[in-house]
């Protein structure tokens, strides 16, 4: 009886230590990526949309501490095997680094933390913690590639009701325009916070409130399609209340209020529907299944020595990238190369007056060259192209703060955007095309990217080629290429003097390109 009693409180011992190096080792990640860490505290900070994720690790925290019985009776079975998965992560954060995509960086490092404690502690206790582990995920900022469905789905909701509902509806995009005013729906109107914040909630009380897979699925699954469809209900009532009251009511922060006070009252009765199917008697149940599942438990006696050597282990492998991307990064001061355009002026000739006050936006210090153009028979086509060396964060090519056009406090307004070809000089030319309005000008506008010899139209592909140039070549130019041409009512009619700038023009735009980046 005394050997089960002393072996009972060496294993207790022998898992409380494990335990403190597992929170060490978590510690250490931390502070290693702790530029990583530290943008995801500046963007819940400065964003509203994700200030919930200063809430994510008390949560976390609370799950568990609520687990730690269950912990403290398992045995520790550390899995060598596992720093290969975390060796992998490393490896992801590094390309997510020199392509400068923040969130994948974001999940890299977070989804190191259960890896530590499957490498230290063991798969069966990670399993355990299986749901607060994952729940830190919601600590990342994730949901921006969402935004456009978001707004496509709201909009698209938003007239076919006003439109059953017997109201004339005018569209463009995602504008509209009724009898008694004008409407859009941009970001704030995408109910993005909303669903953000339904998940967020929506998982941790499916968690707390059932027991059963099945219905924390089915629980969280209606947490992600309600606020999408209550958020079109939201919008359409807001343009009811606006056109019903002659434009008096819901036209400024008023329907903001009225978007909060809605969504409390939806999430109110999602939890209250919820509730009605809560699992609170299979405590017992699954306390007495993990009480089998301790009698099956195999003693397992690991010294205090292969703990530490798993815990530096642990910090040795994450170490590693950082250190290699630091070698990678070339920050050291640089001259931006200019543009220079060598161009024949027997087709096209430069003019100085703009074909129009617009200008593509950008953040950094990228170098530009604006330059317009006509031809002999009047056509008229505004060449912009912005590019970017020395890529990092806040100054990159590939960007959600670079835009056509910029929601508020601009005359112009972005109409839709389409993948479009064209064969050029015999070659096939892919580009996004997008139509620009304003209040007395219209514009047909091609754009596509180039980073070293390639050129793409998918932002996805770019941050890839980025990564690729920067770890094999050492290069991490990127640039954008946009023409526009203007037309009076349809954009066909823009169409022609497009295809015969680049006909002329696109040898000599990517000679250019060549020469500035230095391949």
């Amino acid at each position: 009886m005394n050997t089960v009693f002393v072996s009972e409180n060496s294993n207790r011992n022998s898992i409380h230590f494990a335990i403190l190096m597992t929170v060490m080792a978590i510690a250490g990640i931390l502070i290693i990526y702790y530029q990583t860490i530290w943008s995801m505290v500046e963007t819940w900070y400065r964003s509203d949309t994700y200030a919930h994720g200063f809430l994510i690790l008390p949560f976390v925290i609370y799950m568990v501490w609520t687990k730690r019985h269950s912990i403290v009776t398992l045995n520790q079975q550390p899995s060598p095997v596992a720093l290969f998965g975390l060796f992998v992560l490393g490896a992801f954060w590094l390309i997510a680094e020199l392509a400068s995509v923040q969130v994948v960086m974001q999940y890299a490092v977070v989804a190191m933390l259960p890896i530590v404690v499957a490498v230290i502690l063991g798969y069966r206790i990670m399993l355990v913690l299986a749901f607060p582990l994952a729940y830190l995920f919601f600590a990342v900022p994730f949901g921006d590639m969402l935004i456009p469905p978001l707004i496509n789905f709201t909009a698209d909701f938003t007239v076919s009701a006003l439109q059953f509902s017997g109201i004339p509806v005018y569209r463009e995009g995602t504008f509209f325009s009724l009898p008694t005013g004008n409407w859009s729906v941009v970001e704030a109107c995408s109910g993005l916070r909303y669903l953000i914040a339904s998940v967020t909630l929506g998982a941790l009380y499916a968690y707390l409130t059932y027991y059963s897979l099945v219905k924390r699925i089915i629980f969280i699954a209606f947490s992600i399609l309600v606020p999408i469809i209550a958020n079109g209900i939201r919008a359409y009532l807001i343009v009811m209340t606006g056109h019903l009251s002659n434009m008096q009511l819901a036209v400024g922060v008023d329907h903001l209020i009225y978007g909060w006070v809605f969504f409390g009252l939806v999430m109110l009765i999602l939890f209250w529907v919820g509730s009605l199917w809560r699992e609170d008697n299979a405590t017992a149940h699954t306390i007495q299944s993990n009480d089998n599942r301790r009698v099956d438990e195999q003693t397992s006696d690991v010294s205090a020595r292969k703990t530490i050597l798993f815990t530096g282990s642990v910090l040795a492998v994450a170490l590693v990238w950082p250190l290699y991307a630091a070698y990678l990064d070339n920050d050291e001061d640089f001259l931006q190369p200019e543009f220079n355009f060598s161009y024949s002026e027997k087709k096209w000739r430069m003019i100085d007056e703009p074909v129009s006050d617009w200008n593509p936006v950008y953040i950094g210090s990228p170098g530009k060259f604006e330059a317009h153009f006509t031809n002999n028979e009047n056509k008229q086509v505004s060449l912009f192209i912005t590019y970017y060396q020395n890529q990092r964060q806040g100054n990159e090519l590939i960007n959600s703060g670079n835009a056509l056009v910029y929601e508020m406090d601009s005359p112009w307004r972005q109409i839709g955007e389409s993948e479009q070809s064209s064969m050029i000089n015999s070659d096939k030319v892919s580009y996004l095309q997008a139509q620009l309005s304003s209040y007395d000008k219209n514009l047909l506008v091609w754009r596509w990217y180039v980073l070293g010899n390639d050129e793409t139209i998918s932002t996805y592909k770019a941050k890839l080629l980025l990564a690729k140039n920067r770890l094999l070549t050492d290069s991490d130019f990127g640039a954008e290429v946009i023409i526009a041409a203007p037309f009076a009512l349809q954009p066909d009619e823009a169409m022609p003097a497009l295809h015969q700038f680049l006909e002329d023009m696109l040898p000599e735009i990517t000679n250019s390109l060549y020469a500035v980046s230095g391949q």
